[in-house]
């Protein structure tokens, strides 16, 4: 069936549930499993009234981001070796989630993609925007999306 399995992860509960569906997934079929952490980029413009940061204390801020997604990703690895689950964890700088997500599927030749959906509706997806939306819209690789 699946060969091999991205799940991409945002470290949510709910993105923990989708990882603990994708592992027995992978267990069932075999599959490989791919863990993936988005990091993104801190954000560098200056908006008025807000207090600029050094390049030395935004380097600080995006290395503390990778070392906590390597910690999280560790766990989604530990948790798959559990259930004799081959895993490859992988963390990718992005600023835009969705694209980041679809170039690594892409990248490692996954033939399925697990992601969770927060469900967001009206306003607030209007504000926060839809990372699993988009990557639902613009992907040629199947996606189970869980809630």
């Amino acid at each position: 069936m699946y060969k091999r399995i991205l799940v991409a992860t945002d470290g949510s509960t709910l993105s923990k549930k989708a990882v603990a569906s994708a592992i027995e997934l992978a267990a069932t079929c075999g599959a490989e499993l791919v863990a993936l952490k988005v990091v993104p980029r801190y954000p560098q413009a200056y908006f008025e009234g807000s207090i600029p940061l050094s390049a030395e204390e935004i380097s600080r801020i995006e290395t503390q981001w990778t070392e906590s997604a390597q910690v999280q990703l560790a766990a989604i690895e530990k948790a798959a070796k559990g259930k004799g689950v081959a895993t490859k964890a992988i963390t990718v700088k992005s600023d835009v989630v969705s694209d980041a997500i679809i170039a690594a599927a892409k990248k490692q030749k996954a033939d399925l993609i697990v992601m969770a959906s927060h469900g967001r509706k009206g306003i607030k997806r209007l504000l926060l925007g839809s990372e699993t939306q988009q990557v639902l819209t613009h992907s040629h690789i199947p996606v189970l999306v869980l809630r």
